[in-house]
């Protein structure tokens, strides 16, 4: 009888990383190790409604709930427990990084193993007020009140260490969402960045960093791919009379937009770990990035197969940057290097780590080695 495992996550209309990791951690689940998936969502508009394709192996429940604060908790509280009495899962994951998601132990009990899934660091950054960055922290310290209660809890990098402390955590990194036959020739004069428009993503600081750039490097084109709601970047790219920056809405593949490429900037002030890093790499492309936390400085190998720059040192990065641009032997060699160093990420050696920690906690499995 196959393993059932259940994720719980807000929703999967989102092109966010989170998303896409975890499309294709449960299909290479269910294809090549034989589990049976279940996804539990409460904010997915529809079935259909699906940024990555699901193999038709997984099952999806969603949660309806209300706006209203008490009543979305009511009935979030009753629809995941009903929900997981149907299912009766092995194990439970959530991949929510919302407050709620740390009392599931209290909700559902510890009778089935619950593993929390962190990919946010909590130094994210935000544009904030006193009364909001007090939130934050407050925030910040129920989470780690309650992380014991968790079976295991899993992080992205070692860096993540520094920001969560105790006996249940473990170590578990991001998949290559795709391993590509084809690589870039890095002979293009285009700049790629990937990543949603909100502040943390640091595209005010990569569009501070182009207006010093474009005026010297005038053949050279910076493109931004990622969702956004407000047109903040695009006015402030307007405002700086850049010339030479587009922005693009997410695609569901963005390998010709990376084979067309030659850099990826990464000016994030804080990650959970850096898919785009990764993908980037995959296709043989040398990255740029700020040494933000947690999650370049697990990827990258400073000037071997990018560059880690000072968080915030915008000089820095463009000079990086810069180097790169004007050195097509340099970007090369390093994204040579990228390809070959991002092989440990492949979901062969990632998603075995996760198999290896299902059948560690799940009590049916020790009860059969018992036997």
């Amino acid at each position: 009888m196959a393993t059932k495992i259940a994720y719980c996550i807000p929703s999967l209309y989102y092109p966010s990383g989170m998303e896409r990791v975890l499309t294709l951690k449960v299909n290479y689940l269910s294809e090549k190790y034989g589990y049976e998936i279940h996804i539990i969502t409460i904010s997915q508009r529809s079935s259909s409604d699906l940024f990555f394709p699901f193999s038709e192996n997984i099952i999806l429940h969603h949660i309806e709930v209300s706006r209203s604060a008490i009543q979305y908790l009511y009935h979030y509280v009753k629809g995941i427990k009903k929900v997981i009495s149907e299912i009766r899962p092995d194990v439970i994951l959530v991949c929510d990084d919302g407050l709620k998601a740390f009392f599931l132990p209290m909700i559902l009990g510890k009778k089935i193993p619950i593993i929390y899934e962190r990919h946010a660091s909590i130094l994210i950054s935000h544009r904030e007020n006193f009364m909001s960055y007090f939130k934050h922290k407050l925030v910040h310290l129920i989470m780690k009140s309650q992380m014991k209660n968790f079976a295991k809890f899993v992080i992205l990098t070692e860096s993540n260490k520094k920001e969560w402390k105790g006996n249940n955590l473990v170590v578990i990194p991001n998949p290559t969402p795709y391993w590509p036959d084809l690589t870039s020739k890095l002979d293009k004069n285009k700049i790629i960045a990937v990543g949603s428009h909100s502040y943390n993503k640091g595209y005010d600081r990569l569009l501070n960093i182009w207006k010093k750039i474009e005026e010297e490097q005038k053949e050279w084109e910076l493109h931004i791919y990622g969702q956004w709601h407000q047109s903040t970047f695009i006015e402030l790219a307007e405002k700086l009379q850049l010339q030479s920056v587009f922005f693009h809405r997410p695609i569901i593949s963005i390998h010709d937009a990376y084979l067309e490429s030659s850099i990826l900037v990464f000016p994030s002030r804080s990650e959970g770990f850096g898919m785009v890093l990764i993908e980037a790499m995959s296709f043989g492309i040398p990255c740029v990035s700020f040494d933000c936390p947690t999650g370049p400085s697990d990827i990258i190998k400073h000037e071997e197969d990018g560059f880690l720059v000072t968080n915030g040192n915008e000089k820095e990065f463009a000079e990086k940057l810069q180097l790169l641009m004007k050195n097509e032997i340099l970007r090369l060699q390093m994204g040579e290097k990228a390809r070959e160093n991002v092989k440990r990420f492949s979901p062969k050696n990632v998603v075995k780590k996760w198999d290896e920690l299902f059948k560690k906690i799940n009590p049916n499995e020790q009860a059969k080695k018992n036997r």
